[in-house]
C-alpha cells in the first residue's frame, strides 16, 4: 500500500508518498481503509521536529481520517467489516488517576495518533477500536475526516474549560483556521456574542457567514483596540488563543474585569509576554486545555453530523500532493480545513 512518510524532520521537501507495509490488526485494534484525511498544524509541528518526539522512522503522519473498516483484531466487538468510522486521535491509558476521573485528556501517558505514534494519512492504518467513532451514512467523507480533533478540541476548551455563557462576548483569534473556525461555530450555537479576528477580507466575510457578529482586520491597527470600541470599554468575557507568542499580551488586553483567556495552542511560538499586574488586577483566568474526553468528541461530532456545525475545507488534494497540503497550512492560505485523499480513491 502507499502512505505519506517522512524518514527525517526538515522542511516538505522530506514527504514522501511511498510504499509502506500493509498493517495489520493487534488486539483491540481495527484496520481502516482510509477515504480521507485531513491535516492540523500539529502535522506541521511533527515533520518540522519538537524536542519532546523520538519517533521511529519513517513516520507516517496523520491525527484525522475516516474510512471503512477492513479488518478487526481480537477482542474488537464495537466494530466489524463495512463499519463507517472516523479517528479520535487522543490516546489515554485508562487507569491513572485522571482517566479514573473522567479527565482523559490529562493523563499521565497520554499520547496522539500521528504525533507521537504513526498516523492514519495512508491508503489503510491500524488503530485502537477504542478510537473511532461511528460515522452515520450521509455524512460525506472530508466532513468525517476534518470534524474530530478540531471541534472536539474547541468544544472542551469553550463548554468544559470555558464555562461558556450565552450572555458571554467572545473573541476568537485565527478564525480561518481549524479550530478558530470550529470555534466560532461553537460559540454562535451556544447564543454567546462572536468577534473574530483575519487578516482579508474573504476570510473575514466567512468569519461572519459562520455566525461571528463582528469581524477585526488584526493587520491594519491592535485588535485590542478595537475590541474596546466594539464592546464600549469594556472588554470580552472570552479571548480564545491558539496563536501564543504573537498575540499573548493584547489577547489579555481584550479582556474584561473576571475574564477568561482560554488557550489550546501557539502557533507563533511559546513565551508569550504576560502582564502580571493586569491578571491580578482584573481578576483574570488563563486556562489551557487539549484535546477532548470521549464524550465531548460524541456530544460535538453529533452537531456536526446532523449538520448544525460543519468543518469548512479549504481545499482537497491526493495524498502524493501532501508537501503542497503542508504549504497551504503553513502559509495560512484560505479558510478552513485542508483534505488529503489516497490517491487510489480519486
Amino acid at each position: 500500500m502507499k502512505a505519506v512518510q517522512f524518514r527525517d524532520h526538515g522542511d516538505t521537501d522530506v514527504i514522501e508518498y511511498a510504499d509502506r507495509s500493509e498493517p495489520e490488526p493487534a488486539p483491540d485494534e481495527v484496520v481502516v481503509d482510509v477515504k480521507a484525511g485531513a491535516l492540523n498544524h500539529l502535522d506541521l509541528w511533527t515533520r518540522r521536529g519538537l524536542p519532546t518526539l523520538d519517533l521511529a522512522m519513517p513516520h507516517v503522519p496523520g491525527s484525522d481520517g475516516a474510512g471503512v473498516v477492513a479488518a478487526t483484531g481480537d477482542g474488537v466487538d464495537r466494530f466489524g467489516p463495512g463499519d463507517r468510522v472516523a479517528l479520535w486521535a487522543g490516546v489515554h491509558c485508562g487507569d491513572c488517576e485522571f482517566c479514573r476521573h473522567g479527565q482523559e485528556p490529562m493523563c499521565v501517558r497520554y499520547h496522539v495518533i500521528g504525533e507521537h505514534v504513526p498516523g492514519v494519512h495512508a491508503e489503510r492504518a491500524a488503530v485502537p477500536a477504542a478510537n473511532l467513532v461511528c460515522v452515520p451514512e450521509g455524512v460525506d467523507w472530508a466532513t468525517a475526516a476534518a470534524a474530530p480533533l478540531v471541534f472536539g478540541t474547541a468544544w472542551r476548551m469553550l463548554m468544559t474549560r470555558g464555562d461558556l455563557r450565552a450572555t458571554d462576548d467572545v473573541l476568537v483569534l485565527g478564525a480561518s483556521g481549524g479550530v478558530g473556525h470550529a470555534v466560532v461555530q461553537i460559540a454562535a450555537h451556544a447564543g454567546a456574542t462572536v468577534y473574530a479576528t483575519a487578516s482579508t477580507e474573504a476570510k473575514r466575510r466567512q468569519a461572519r457567514e459562520l455566525g461571528a457578529d463582528g469581524a477585526i482586520d488584526y493587520t491594519e491597527r491592535d485588535f485590542a483596540e478595537r475590541v474596546r470600541e466594539l464592546t464600549d470599554k469594556r472588554g470580552v468575557d472570552v479571548v480564545v488563543d491558539h496563536v501564543g507568542e504573537r498575540t499573548w499580551p493584547d489577547s489579555l488586553a481584550s479582556l474584561a474585569k473576571g475574564g477568561r483567556l482560554l488557550t489550546c495552542g501557539a502557533t507563533t511560538g511559546p513565551t508569550g509576554e504576560t502582564d502580571v499586574r493586569r491578571v491580578f488586577w482584573n481578576q483574570l483566568d488563563v486556562r489551557g486545555s487539549t484535546m477532548a474526553t470521549p464524550g465531548e468528541v460524541d456530544d460535538v461530532l453529533s452537531l456536526v453530523w446532523d449538520g448544525t456545525l460543519e468543518p469548512h475545507v479549504r481545499e482537497r488534494l491526493p495524498m502524493s500532493e501532501s508537501d503542497r497540503a503542508h504549504e497551504l497550512l503553513a502559509e495560512r492560505e484560505g479558510f478552513g480545513k485542508v483534505v488529503v485523499i489516497p490517491d487510489s480513491e480519486l
